[in-house]
Formats: C-alpha cells, sequence, structure tokens
C-alpha cells in the first residue's frame, strides 16, 4: 500500500451546494460552465466555477437550476465525484430546514453539528462491489470549516435573527413534510432541525475527503407548532426569499475566510485508516470507479496495472 503524500492544499477549490431558493451565486468572476461525466451518473447540473479574489469556486445547485429533482433524486454521488475532480478539498452546504425547537425560529441560521439519518431510498456510499471502507462520521460535519462559516455568519445576522452554531439536523426522505406524529417523535429526540438532503451529502463528503458544513436557513416551525397548523410552500417559499439574500452574502464571506486560511481538517485524510480490502482484491471496474479517492494510498489505478 502507498504511503499517503502529505496535504498540500495552496490549488485547492471551495465548492458550494446550493439548495431551495438558492440556485446561483453571486459575486463570481470569470465564471465558466462545466459538464462532468462520473462514473456515478450525471450531477445534477453543470458546474459553474470562478473565482472570488484569489479562490477558485465551484458552485452546483443540488436540485438543479430550475428546481427539476426531489431530494431522493438528487444525483449525491455524482455531484460530489464532480466536485472532488475538479479539486474541491471544502464544500460549504446552504439547505433550508423545518425548526423542531422553540427557540430556533424562522429566518435564523444554524450550523449543525450531528444528524439522525430517516431515508431509506438513497446510496450512501462511493465503495462497495468488492471494495469495503469503514469512515468516521462521530461528528459528520467538519467542525474546523463549521466554526469558520460561523465566523463569517455572525456578523452579518440582522437585528431579531439569530445563528446557533450547532444542533442536530434530522434527515427525513421526503419530499413531503412530515407528519404531526414524526415531527413530535423527532423533537422528543433532541433533533433542532428537520431537512431532506444534508445527512447524504455529509457522509459521501467525508469518504470524499472533503471537508464538508452547513448553513441551515430555517423557513417554518415544522408543524408540531401551535402557530403554525400546517407547513405550506407558500409560507417555505416566503421566507426562502427572504433567506436567500443573506446566505448569499455569509456564503461569500466564508469563501474569503476559507481563501485566507485554506483550513486543513481530520476530514482530508478520513479514508487514511478506513480501507479495509487489499487493492490487489478489488475489481478492476471497481478499483477505477474510486481510484479519485484511494490513488494517494493504493498509488493510481494505471500504475497498478503496470
Amino acid at each position: 500500500m502507498a504511503a499517503s503524500p502529505s496535504l498540500d492544499l495552496a490549488d485547492a477549490r471551495l465548492g458550494v451546494l446550493g439548495g431551495s431558493g438558492l440556485y446561483a451565486m453571486q459575486g463570481l468572476e470569470e465564471v465558466r460552465e462545466l459538464e462532468i461525466d462520473t462514473p456515478f451518473g450525471t450531477p445534477s447540473d453543470t458546474l459553474r466555477v470562478g473565482r472570488i479574489g484569489d479562490l477558485e469556486v465551484v458552485f452546483l445547485a443540488r436540485h438543479g437550476r430550475h428546481h427539476t429533482l426531489t431530494p431522493t433524486e438528487v444525483p449525491y454521488r455524482a455531484n460530489l465525484w464532480a466536485m472532488r475532480s475538479l479539486g474541491v478539498r471544502w464544500i460549504l452546504s446552504a439547505s433550508a430546514v423545518g425548526s423542531l425547537q422553540e427557540g430556533v425560529r424562522p429566518l435564523d441560521m444554524l450550523i449543525p453539528d450531528q444528524f439522525i439519518d430517516r431515508t431509506h431510498q438513497r446510496p450512501l456510499t462511493f465503495f462497495g462491489e468488492g471494495a469495503v471502507a469503514h469512515v468516521g462520521v462521530a461528528d459528520p460535519f467538519c467542525p474546523v470549516l463549521s466554526a469558520l462559516l460561523g465566523d463569517a455568519t455572525r456578523p452579518l445576522m440582522p437585528g431579531g435573527r439569530q445563528l446557533h452554531q450547532g444542533g442536530t439536523y434530522l434527515c427525513m426522505e421526503g419530499p413531503a413534510f412530515s407528519t404531526r406524529a414524526e415531527s413530535e417523535l423527532y423533537r422528543s429526540w433532541g433533533c433542532d432541525v428537520i431537512g431532506m438532503t444534508n445527512h447524504s451529502e455529509a457522509r459521501l463528503a467525508r469518504e470524499a475527503e472533503i471537508a464538508y458544513a452547513t448553513l441551515a436557513m430555517v423557513t417554518d416551525y415544522d408543524c408540531w407548532h401551535s402557530d403554525h397548523d400546517a407547513v405550506t410552500v407558500e409560507m417555505v417559499i416566503e421566507n426562502l426569499q427572504a433567506n436567500a439574500a443573506l446566505a448569499q452574502q455569509v456564503i461569500r464571506a466564508a469563501a474569503e475566510k476559507v481563501a485566507e486560511r485554506r483550513p486543513a481538517s481530520a476530514s482530508h485524510h478520513a479514508l487514511r485508516h478506513a480501507l479495509m480490502t487489499p487493492p490487489e482484491r478489488v475489481p478492476h471496474l471497481t478499483r477505477r470507479r474510486i481510484d479519485l479517492f484511494t490513488a494517494t494510498y493504493w498509488g493510481a489505478y494505471e500504475t497498478a496495472e503496470s
């Protein structure tokens, strides 16, 4: 097995995944659009590559720029593979969520540090088919990048709106919202917000050795709250629009901090002790598909074949 070289982040890129209400990123310069073919299918949309100062940024609308993909239909593996293939080593994710706690109010922002998975129709690993890896996700969101995102967000929060640093994100399958019984169950578990996408991305980002953090934008109180008899699309869209301008400012500020600090993270070495299968036992097609992630440890696929 090849020894892992030291990580050079000098030329790494920042990825931004835009969720509901965030289908483009303002302020990018020298933008070009790339179509990426991946071993896991076609990404949600073309990837837009541009610059913020000295940092190259890759933006992707996870639901497509016209919101044509349900949370289940989002090609998470293709999206993350494409990001990593373009040299992305940090991802900032923006997504709409419902609140499960009284103190987390609509139009607040929350940067989660934990999740609970309630999905059941999604591939959650790049591995399998002859290659086994067990990455650690005790802290599924990168603490280093999450702290940086908090530093960028806090000064921009308007009066009356609060930033919550830390909290548990319940990821449901969707696309329908919760029943009242489900909403009360998740509250009893101590969950803070509920959404439909970030758990899937966080797991795959860890396997791809990308530091991942989320800006969760609260749109509603889900259906448990006595003042909100039901979540409506109209309510969500109205608050999404109110959140969009702030999210653009936050992501740009966070991108500038990433450019300045280029923070190293344990996420960048997540596979170091996770690869279980000897590389010579991995089928050729599987080896080729995951070479983007494993070449650091196993050597490039072509080298292994020569």
